[in-house]
């Protein structure tokens, strides 16, 4: 094995393979490097992947549920056991098949913790490495809270191992982690299941447009989920098998289990950044369109960067910089850019919310004039056979007739959202789009586009 690369990749999960696969198709050197036990990354084995099979279950249990009368006579019950055991025997045989993968694409894995000795060097665990290029793709790790009893919080990942769900459930913080597993929880746990989501600003899932959040905390609160905001956390306490956590206005919220769902953080610390002149902020390393850091020879990518914390992202992203590192070895200039103007995110709670481009506020606050689309509550024929009651949706529009923001909250928000993705990427207009979509197949959640579109068109 050598100890001098073209290109050296640090990180084993989504972003470093695509990186590391698609350099090595062109025909550059690659060795990758991980210091976990289990290397494939967050998303393949505590992420988006596996939290799929909950999701799956969750889905199932909640349209039964909501068809129990018009239709479906028992609603489907949950194994919160079998799931997890189903997602087990996948995330398995995830670190071996990594590591066989690259080995096999003739990619050298190297175990160990990296450490950045210089502009183009790194160590691993004493030993020195050299490459003309260098990947950062590490990815990220729960954010630390400063609160006194932290260490009676589990993590999201030690929450899917979970052998069973408990009645009473607080999660901290309202971000992904909170909606989604809080929705888990309340299909596939007991029947009297009560989840609470403590967060500490004033609404919940900032990031996203704050009337489809409060539409999306309408449905979820006769789930069994109470959402608390504007909340200062100052202690959690256990008593016996019970926790409680305390807030600064005297809230006393008992569970039998405390959740971290604050959010993550890059998972940079270790690398010693400054020995290879690379500038971080709190959001993570600064790159520029190309993924390249403040050293030229250094690109960062997925959610160590900071960018956008997603998986897809942090696959583009990997393409983008592997892109730029060819160019750089051919000694041309550099040509792709990283775009973000249309990142779908999908909260996979039931109802799914997606949202794809600005949200309402965000256009307000920029000046930009608009026109929009917007309905709650939609009693369309393709949510009265599933008994859904509160899909709704709002589409925000240029006044050139080009897609600017679309948010959706339905039982197939995703596949939805996918339209307008490609819509917004495409700088396809709403017209074009309308009539691009009578023909969708019919009658679906797709072919609502028509309906969701028509009140934008002149």
């Amino acid at each position: 094995m050598s100890d001098k690369y073209d290109v050296l990749v640090i990180g084993s999960g989504t972003a470093g393979q695509t990186a590391a696969y698609e350099l090595k198709r062109n025909g550059l050197t690659v060795a990758m490097v991980e210091h976990s036990d289990t290397p494939g990354g967050t998303c393949a084995l505590s992420g988006c992947q596996a939290k799929k099979w909950f999701f799956e279950g969750t889905e199932t249990v909640a349209r039964s549920r909501h068809l129990e009368g018009i239709g479906i006579s028992s609603p489907a019950g949950a194994n919160w056991r079998q799931l997890r055991n189903e997602k087990n025997r996948f995330t398995a045989r995830v670190p071996s098949g990594t590591v066989d993968g690259l080995k096999k694409a003739g990619i050298d894995f190297i175990r160990g913790r990296a450490r950045l000795t210089g502009r183009r060097s790194i160590a691993v665990d004493g030993r020195q490495l050299t490459a003309r290029f260098i990947v950062l793709a590490t990815g990220a790790v729960p954010m630390p809270l400063p609160v006194e009893g932290a260490q009676f919080m589990i993590t999201s990942s030690e929450f899917m191992e979970l052998d069973r769900l408990p009645g009473r459930i607080v999660f901290i913080g309202g971000g992904f982690i909170s909606f989604e597993f809080a929705h888990f929880a309340v299909r596939l746990g007991p029947t009297d299941t009560r989840c609470t989501i403590l967060e500490a600003a004033p609404s919940p899932l900032t990031a996203f447009d704050e009337e489809m959040v409060a539409l999306l905390t309408e449905a979820s609160v006769p789930e069994g989920i109470d959402i608390h905001c504007n909340v200062n956390i100052i202690a959690i306490e256990q008593t016996g098998r019970t926790f409680t956590v305390i807030t600064e206005d005297g809230q006393r919220h008992e569970a039998d289990l405390v959740v971290h769902g604050a959010g993550r953080i890059p998972d940079i610390d270790e690398l010693d950044l400054a020995q290879a002149g690379i500038e971080r902020s709190r959001r993570g390393i600064t790159v520029d369109a190309h993924m390249a850091t403040t050293n030229p020879w250094v690109y960062a990518v997925g959610d160590c960067a900071a960018t956008v914390q997603l998986a897809r992202v942090a696959d583009a992203e990997a393409q983008v910089a592997a892109t730029d590192i060819v160019r750089k070895q051919r000694g041309e200039e550099p040509k792709t850019v990283m775009d973000y103007s249309a990142v779908p995110s999908v909260l996979f709670t039931y109802p799914q919310y997606g949202m794809v481009g600005a949200t309402e506020r965000a256009l307000k606050d920029k000046g930009v004039a608009y026109e929009k689309s917007f309905g709650k509550n939609l009693s369309w024929p393709t949510y009265k056979r599933v008994g859904m009651k509160t899909a709704a949706y709002k589409l925000l529009a240029g006044k050139n007739g080009n897609l600017l923001g679309a948010h959706i909250l339905s039982d197939n928000a995703a596949g939805l959202l996918s339209t307008f993705t490609l819509a917004m990427a495409n700088h396809i207009s709403i017209e074009d789009l309308y009539r691009q979509s009578i023909l969708t197949p019919y009658p679906t959640r797709e072919s609502d586009i028509i309906y969701m579109l028509r009140p934008l068109i002149v």
